[in-house]
This record gives structure tokens, C-alpha cells and sequence, in this order.
């Protein structure tokens, strides 16, 4: 199995304030990050994302996803766990 180079998240994914006001897009497209992890929240496989959005790349929705992984340890609150 071939490996691939992983990509820094900010090769794909950047913030301009004077873009989607500021909020996180694709370098070069203005989809947004939510846009994207909001529709693979509700199920949409990566085909259907770029048959929304055709000039993303899977690589782009990739990244979003690493991202989002990458941010959910330092964002998210952890929720109380009950003993057992």
C-alpha cells in the first residue's frame, strides 16, 4: 500500500476576515468548513460533497476531517463520565 504525505490542515483550510466573514474556507473556494462537516454530520458520503461542491477535491474534505479531529480534543468540553 502506497503511504501518502500527510498535509498541514492549513494548506487546505485558511480564515480571511474579509471572506464568509472570516469564518474557516478552502483556500481558493468559499465553501466553508461547517458547510462541509455540517453535511457529513447528516450523511452525505465525499461523492455526493463534491458533486455539491465540484471544485473541491477529496483531499480538501479530508483535511476538513482531520481538522476536525485535530480540534475536537482542545474545543470540546469533556462530558462527565458515571462510575461503574
Amino acid at each position: 500500500m502506497e503511504s501518502r504525505r500527510p498535509e498541514k490542515h492549513s494548506d487546505r483550510i485558511g480564515r480571511n476576515p474579509q471572506i464568509c466573514g472570516g469564518q474557516p474556507v478552502f483556500k481558493g473556494i468559499r465553501a466553508t468548513l461547517r458547510t462541509v462537516l455540517a453535511s457529513l454530520a447528516e450523511g452525505d458520503a465525499i461523492e455526493q460533497i463534491l458533486e455539491d461542491f465540484p471544485t473541491l477535491t477529496a483531499e480538501d474534505v479530508r483535511a476538513a476531517i482531520a481538522l476536525a479531529a485535530a480540534s475536537a480534543g482542545e474545543d470540546l468540553p469533556m462530558p462527565a463520565i458515571a462510575k461503574l
